[in-house]
C-alpha cells in the first residue's frame, strides 16, 4: 500500500543555545510533488533539511520519510533519498568521467545515461576535471549525480546558489522534467524566489519563529493581492487587521496584502473612517507573493 506523504513532520521545534529557530512546525509533502520551502535567512530552511536527512535531531516533534521516523531509518529507506547541499560537489580533483564511476558503486539503482545526458546537454567532456569548472557547471555536475541515483525523493537545500540565469534555467528545466517523467518527490529550498515559481507545485513560506501559509503556487497568485491606494498625507500608517499583511503609507501612498476580496478592503478603509482614492488590486508574482507576505526587510 503506498502512502499518500513521502514526508510527515509534526511539532518540529528548534533552538540553538536559546534562540528560537521555530515551535511547532507541521507539514506533510505528498507524493510525486515538487514542494518548496522559502524564507528569509536565519527563519530555519537549512535546519530544517538537515532535521529531514537525520543530521540534526530536534528539540521536539517528529519527522517521518516514508513512514519511517528519520532517526531511526534503515539503510534500505535511506537510499530510496538523494541530497544536494549548496550544489557542492566533492572531490573536485575528478574528471567528469571519474566522479561518474565512483558515485555509482554506491547506489544499485545507478542511471549511467541520465548523468551523461545532462552532461552533454553542457557540452562538458568526459575527461575535463571538475576543479577546472566555473561554479555553474560544477552545480550541474551535482545535479547529475543526484539524479543518477534514481531516488524516489529527492532533498535539494539552496540548489541555484553560485548558477547564472542561463544554468539556473537550464537546470530547473531539466529537473522539472525528469522529476515529472520520473514521478519523484522533491523538497527543495532556495533564494531566488522567480525560478521557484516556474518548478514547485506547493511550498511553505516561514517568518521567524513560525510559518505563514502552506499552500499551492497556483493557489497562492490566484488569491493573494497587493492593493495600492491615495491616502491623506497626514496619515503615517494604518490601522492593523488580521486579513491584512505588511501595510505601509508613505507620502500618501499606501498598500496592503491580502487573501481577502478587494470589497473587504474597501469596506474595512470605510470602517475605519480612511478616505482613501485611485483604489487599485494587483495579481502577483510568487517574488512579490513572498515580500507581500514576509515584507521588505
Amino acid at each position: 500500500m503506498i502512502q499518500e506523504n513521502v514526508i510527515e513532520c509534526k511539532n518540529l521545534t528548534h533552538y540553538y543555545d536559546k534562540h528560537l529557530i521555530y515551535e511547532n512546525l507541521s507539514f506533510n509533502v505528498p507524493y510525486g510533488h515538487i514542494f518548496g520551502l522559502l524564507g528569509k535567512n536565519g527563519t530555519g530552511k537549512t535546519t530544517t533539511i538537515n532535521i529531514l536527512n537525520g543530521y540534526l535531531q530536534p528539540k521536539s516533534g517528529e519527522c517521518r520519510i516514508f513512514g519511517e521516523n528519520i532517526q531511526q531509518m534503515t539503510s534500505e529507506t535511506r537510499r530510496r533519498m538523494a541530497l544536494l547541499i549548496e550544489g557542492h560537489v566533492q572531490y573536485s580533483f575528478m574528471t567528469i568521467e571519474e566522479i561518474e564511476k565512483f558515485y555509482s558503486a554506491f547506489y544499485p539503482r545507478w542511471e549511467k545515461a541520465v548523468y551523461y545526458e545532462l552532461m552533454n546537454k553542457l557540452k562538458i567532456a568526459p575527461k575535463q576535471r571538475i576543479c577546472h569548472m566555473s561554479c555553474g557547471q560544477r552545480s550541474q555536475v551535482a545535479l547529475g549525480l543526484i539524479l543518477a541515483q534514481h531516488a524516489e525523493l529527492l532533498i535539494l537545500d539552496d540548489f541555484s546558489l553560485g548558477l547564472d540565469p542561463g544554468y539556473r534555467r537550464l537546470f530547473i528545466e531539466y529537473l522539472k522534467e525528469y522529476a515529472t517523467a520520473e514521478n519523484q518527490t522533491i523538497f527543495l529550498t532556495s533564494h531566488i524566489i522567480q525560478d521557484m515559481e516556474r518548478l514547485i507545485d506547493d511550498c511553505i513560506i516561514m517568518d521567524y519563529g513560525k510559518i505563514l501559509v502552506q499552500k499551492s503556487v497556483q493557489e497562492l497568485m490566484n488569491k493573494f493581492c497587493r492593493y495600492t491606494f491615495s491616502v491623506n498625507q497626514s496619515i503615517g500608517g494604518l490601522p492593523n487587521d488580521s486579513e491584512l499583511y505588511n501595510s505601509s503609507v508613505i507620502r500618501g501612498h499606501a498598500e496592503t496584502y491580502s487573501f481577502s476580496k478587494a470589497d473587504y478592503i474597501e469596506g474595512w478603509l470605510k470602517n475605519c473612517g480612511i478616505e482613501y482614492s485611485e483604489f487599485k488590486t494587483e495579481y502577483l508574482d510568487l517574488e512579490d507573493i513572498f515580500i507581500g507576505l514576509t515584507g521588505k526587510y
